[in-house]
């Protein structure tokens, strides 16, 4: 392996390792710092052994990111929240094509009795936001936003087509896993993946750790910049689904340490690229790790499929696709908006991306996960070119030369990725 070791005019230090052949990762992570990265820190696993475990920046203002430090990875979450409850389906504890009302009797009302497991998962469980007044920090109180989106009216026929569930999908899915699970959704995810992967990776963070969480940096407009779809209605149409999604979130806010020891399944998740990287390593070499099976290769293979698809999704008001709890390839480059909103990864790859930039992901075909974290937010609520530099250079070292398609083909040798060695 070989060493990162910079110093950054600001006085902080990229550091870490990284096999020859990944040295255009290094490469691309230390260009990110001659821009608008802060702090970050990246990760790629190849049968399940670390490639590139790189970091560096800055943790806030003065402190130096460190091996160890985290950081809020938003809706990057939610695709732990999806492994743990594909863990569950492979035990036979969820059944896919299951009424939700079979687990969770509450959910039925107002006209939701037809959801299935599946819908919660893909998307379609039409209930992408909450109407009415939350009470303050809602967002920590699960018991309450549980009951509040059982009690909720749909925004279309469940099923009929999809919008992303921004916040929602951490306690629709997340009651599922914890109902399925008979504990917490924190709690199962640590106890079934975090723990035995050694991912420092935390969907409600005990206070012993808050010191390691660095400081976000919110995205700062761009004035006079073609907004997307997404941002006109949010702030033009108050009432909207875009609106209600991104403001009646319950007072969740990232750099709130209430918020960081509360289960927030839909994008309050903590943790680093190491972590990130960790948790999908199994699911990207055949669904085990260290000896132990996480999924049947059946349960692995239906979570890399895709399973809705739109030219327009009822959120987020533009072309997305989506396996069940994961983000597929997305490709929106020809958007002209300053958020191209774009999450270009290899074709048989599932994951998810964080609203500012962060991923992580597995490819089976190249063996291969990924974890990116970063504290200096980009535009949009997918990715930006810095991490989508990394995830490039990722491929580029497999022997992809082109994404053009709207995803990366990883190099095959006998029905697997030809990983260098």
């Amino acid at each position: 392996m070989d060493t990162l070791q910079k110093t950054l005019p600001n006085g902080a230090t990229l550091q870490g390792q990284y096999r020859a052949e990944f040295a255009g990762v290094a490469e691309a992570f230390a260009a990110n710092f001659a821009g608008e990265e802060i702090g970050a820190s990246v990760c790629i696993t190849i049968d399940g052994e670390p490639v590139v475990d790189l970091w560096g920046g800055l943790k806030d203002a003065d402190t130096q990111w460190e091996e160890d430090t985290l950081s809020v990875v938003f809706s990057s979450t939610k695709g732990a929240v999806a492994l743990a409850a594909h863990t569950l389906i492979d035990a036979g504890e969820l059944e896919l094509h299951r009424p939700v009302t079979h687990y969770w009797p509450e959910f039925g009302a107002n006209g939701k009795d037809a959801v299935t497991v599946k819908m919660m998962l893909d998307h379609s469980a039409a209930v992408p936001c909450l109407r009415g007044e939350l009470k303050e920090l809602a967002c920590c109180d699960w018991d309450y936003m549980v009951e509040r989106v059982a009690a909720a009216e749909p925004f279309w026929e469940p099923g009929t087509r999809n919008g992303y569930h921004m916040m929602t999908f951490g306690w629709t899915v997340g009651e599922l896993v914890r109902r399925a699970a008979g504990q917490s959704l924190g709690s199962y995810l640590r106890r079934a993946l975090a723990e035995p992967l050694g991912a420092d990776f935390w969907i409600g963070l005990p206070e012993s750790e808050h010191h390691r969480v660095a400081k976000l940096t919110p995205f700062k407009p761009v004035r006079g910049a073609e907004l997307s779809d997404f941002t006109k209605a949010l702030i033009g149409q108050k009432g909207s689904i875009q609106s209600l999604a991104f403001f009646n979130n319950g007072g969740f806010s990232a750099g709130n340490p209430t918020c960081w020891a509360a289960e927030i399944g839909g994008g309050g998740g903590i943790g680093n690229g190491r972590s990130l990287a960790k948790l999908y390593a199994p699911f990207a070499c055949g669904g085990e790790a260290n000896g132990q099976r996480y999924v049947s290769p059946e349960t692995l293979a239906t979570m890399g499929d895709v399973a809705v698809a739109t030219h327009r999704d009822a959120t987020l008001l533009l072309p997305t696709r989506f396996g069940l709890g994961f983000m597929k390839s997305m490709d929106n480059r020809q958007e002209l908006a300053v958020a191209k909103d774009s999450a270009i990864i290899g074709r048989c790859a599932f994951g998810h991306v964080g609203a500012g930039g962060s991923i992580g992901f597995a490819d089976p075909d190249a063996r291969m996960s990924f974890g990116y974290v970063m504290n200096k937010m980009g535009p949009g609520i997918l990715m930006n070119e810095r991490g989508q530099g990394l995830v490039d250079a990722a491929y580029r070292a497999l022997g992809c030369d082109s994404n053009a398609s709207g995803a990366w083909d990883a190099v095959r040798t006998g029905g697997r990725g030809d990983a260098p060695r």
